[in-house]
């Protein structure tokens, strides 16, 4: 009888354990918080378990380009006037063989508890995961004129040691005239403000 038990117990705990390390396994990367981040979070879980998690990424990034770029579309997503079960119906008829089960499982889902406008902020958090599990860190060169390829790889080069070892850097540039020269970086939530803008800025409240 102890025995039994002991067994049991072994058993009991193994299977306890394979759990735990299945879903660590597809854990997201971040901790995100808010409304949007709960739906990113466990559409990012979902999509692990099925491999699918690319697949997922390059369709919300579809349909956010859509709610962006399309008037009627945006405006369907907006539409408080549709019930939610119709609007239920019209995502899946729209979206069913289009896209994958974890991706039309979340668009009816936001229809039916009439978050379909949160679409464009649950991608960006469900990209922000994707990005972290990749191991990339974004980095936003801003610049009053254009910079050429031989001064992107100077600031480049120069940046390297606020990055992360063995991080994939995204780098973009910017322009914005207004800051009058020098350069604005931004690199994940650091920002150094060098710009001419901001000194002139620090010189008149020196001088108040």
């Amino acid at each position: 009888m102890l025995s039994n038990i002991s067994l049991l117990r072994t058993a009991t705990t193994s299977a306890i354990r394979r759990t735990m390390a299945t879903e660590a396994a597809h854990r997201p990367p971040l901790d995100l918080y808010g409304l949007n981040a709960r739906y990113a979070n466990a559409t990012y879980i979902a999509a692990s378990k099925t491999n699918t998690l690319e697949k997922v990424e390059s369709e919300l990034l579809s349909i956010k380009a859509s709610a962006e770029n399309s008037k009627e579309f945006a405006s369907f997503l907006e539409n408080p006037l549709i019930g939610r079960d119709l609007k239920s119906k019209q995502v899946e008829e729209l979206l069913k063989g289009q896209t994958s089960p974890i991706t039309l499982n979340l668009m009816t889902t936001l229809a039916g508890n009439a978050r379909l406008n949160s679409v464009v902020g649950i991608t960006d958090s469900y990209v922000k995961q994707m990005k972290a599990k990749r191991g990339e860190v974004e980095a936003t060169i801003i610049s009053a004129d254009p910079l050429n390829k031989t001064q992107t790889a100077a600031v480049s080069e120069a940046m390297k040691s606020q990055f992360p070892k063995g991080a994939k850097v995204v780098l973009k540039t910017e322009v914005d005239p207004s800051i009058m020269g020098g350069l604005q970086i931004q690199i994940g939530d650091k920002f150094l403000d060098l710009s001419v803008g901001s000194r002139i800025e620090e010189v008149g409240r020196t001088v108040v």
